[in-house]
């Protein structure tokens, strides 16, 4: 009789609450389907780019300006769209969801571009060599191509900002306080099955399309991402689907016009108790200082008509939370910090030039294997590995690398290339790999010290957001690199002269344009020293929120 006592008491508790059984799901078991499923993505994802200036300019005749611009706008999509992911995931569909859709629309994406190669009737026809004609591509062979990016960069949006915030939903650290540790873990684990991913992509798959053509190396990378698929579906019924609670975005937006709308309103005295709108299950009852402009979003005027019987506001548009309010100045203080990252992001984004210019010089290890042009890559990966691991060492050893600061290094680039495309120079192509190991830890540092930054200055809720940051300031960087690239080729070409960036690269000044490259840097580097400056300590020990006695 007690058992069956004890079984109804458990089956009522169960259909009171319902998310009960969420606590037997999730832990380890969980991660290898996650880290698989972006691993497999971002291996199909980069093994594309390196050799897409190749394919735009032999099977599309377009120009190396107008190739690398397109790139340019493709990379920007592609580390864009992870922020707007980001929002999504948090705000409307949850976690579990945006990967779900962000995979399928990368499959469907690498299926069209598979498509183009694999159609001739997608793509112009070869050139007229008699004649040296070329013909250009119609709006719809472009429309076709274009659409194959553009749902590429939608699912990496899906994917990666929230694979990992998704993979950390796996572990209630509330219920077991071992799962801090298991975290780390499974962080470490990320970022090693991602950069071995790209590892692969850019031997692997890069030296497929080299060998094989883009039939079989644009087919390989659809269905890596079949699998990728697959495999995260696979283990659904293990996931931790933690749903979206509210919307981030709206939040933002309604402190903004709150806090204008009571632009005139006095702020109440100092300590003065009930003057903010706080959450019931909230700790923080009074803003910060700092922004303070954006404190009278949260003050209550008049306690019987703004809040609600059950303490929630009457209307989200004339009384914000203080919740909402520190978030939103989270994001906005560390929007300066981030910004510093995107001139060092230029330098990352310029894989154009450092193909071609590999593509025509001496790339032979041994007589019968050289290295695929698009595969010198590799070497910015090894050497950003490398300054993983010495950042985390830093961290373990020493505590929080956001105190770091950050040097921005750009590696001189060679502008030895040959007249004729089809040749090849003397000059070994090993002559690059110090321009990717400066970039490689550049990029490291800036990636690790950033990232971290994000997660312990923003809120928990804005976690996904502080995963894509890193890829925003990526996104802004592409566009911002297309515009100098578009102004300097459209300069230095008045006249009828040759380009700096000109089709001939060595009839063009590539060394010049990495001159204006090191010296945005170098200025760069003073504006980060700045704003590192103006921000100030980090942590919430610098932050003078008032709690609720005994929390």
């Amino acid at each position: 009789m007690e058992d069956n006592k004890t079984d109804e008491s458990s089956d009522q508790r169960l259909m009171c609450n319902p998310e009960m059984p969420e606590r037997h799901k999730g832990g380890l078991i969980t991660m290898p389907f996650i880290i698989a499923n972006e691993s497999f993505e971002k291996v199909a994802s980069y093994g594309l780019v390196p050799n897409t200036i190749l394919y735009l300019i032999r099977y599309y005749h377009v120009g190396v300006a107008k190739g690398t611009n397109i790139l340019f706008f493709w990379q920007a999509a592609t580390n864009f769209t992870p922020i707007l992911g980001a929002f999504v995931a948090d705000s409307y569909l949850g976690r579990f969801l945006t990967i779900g859709l962000g995979s399928i629309s990368s499959l469907v994406g690498m299926i069209i571009l598979w498509l183009t190669a694999m159609v001739p009737q997608s793509k112009p026809p070869p050139c007229d060599i008699m004649i040296q004609r070329c013909r250009s591509p119609t709006t719809g062979q472009m429309t076709l191509l274009f659409s194959s990016f553009v749902l590429i960069s939608i699912g990496a949006g899906g994917v990666r900002p929230c694979s990992l915030a998704f993979g950390a939903d796996q572990l209630d650290q509330r219920d077991n306080p071992k799962n801090e540790r298991v975290l780390e873990r499974f962080f470490g684990w990320y970022y090693a099955s991602a950069a071995i991913s790209v590892l692969i992509a850019l031997t692997g798959i890069v030296y497929i399309q080299d060998q094989f053509g883009y039939r079989v190396g644009f087919g390989l990378p659809a269905i890596l991402m079949l699998i990728s698929a697959l495999v995260f579906f696979l283990a659904s019924p293990l996931y931790i689907k933690q749903m979206a609670s509210k919307s981030l975005l709206t939040g933002f937006v309604q402190v903004i016009v709150v806090a204008y709308k009571n632009r005139n309103l006095a702020f109440p005295l100092p300590n003065s108790t009930g003057s903010y709108h706080h959450k019931r299950d909230s700790n923080i009852v009074e803003p910060t200082d700092n922004l303070r402009f954006l404190n009278k979003a949260c003050i209550i005027r008049n306690p019987e008509q703004d809040v609600a019987p059950d303490g929630s506001a009457s209307n989200p548009w004339s009384l914000c939370t203080v919740d909402q309010v520190e978030e939103l100045k989270a994001l906005v203080k560390v929007l300066p910090l981030w910004s510093t990252g995107i001139v060092m992001s230029i330098n990352l984004s310029q894989n154009t030039f450092p193909v071609l210019q590999a593509s025509s010089m001496d790339r032979h290890l041994t007589k019968k294997f050289q290295i695929p042009a698009g595969s010198y890559g590799m070497f910015n990966i090894i050497s950003c590995v490398m300054g993983w691991e010495w950042a985390i060492s830093y961290m373990h050893c020493h505590g929080s690398f956001s105190h770091r600061r950050e040097r921005k290094t750009k590696g001189g680039n060679s502008r030895w290339i040959s007249e004729q495309p089809s040749s090849s120079l003397k000059m070994s192509a090993m002559w690059l790999v110090p321009q990717f190991c400066l970039n490689g830890f550049a990029e490291a540092f800036t990636a690790i010290g950033q990232t971290e930054l994000f997660y312990s200055e923003l809120p928990k809720s804005m976690s996904s957001i502080a995963a894509a940051l890193f890829g925003l300031g990526l996104a802004v960087a592409n566009l911002l690199a297309s515009v100098v690239v578009s102004i300097i080729d459209g300069i230095t070409s008045k006249g009828g002269k040759d380009s700096w960036v000109s089709s001939n690269i060595n009839r063009g000044r590539i060394d010049n344009y990495y001159w204006v490259l090191a010296i945005l840097s170098f200025i760069n580097l003073f504006y980060y020293l700045l704003c590192a400056w103006a921000y100030g300590p980090t942590g919430r020990q610098a932050t003078k929120v008032k709690v609720l006695p005994g929390r």
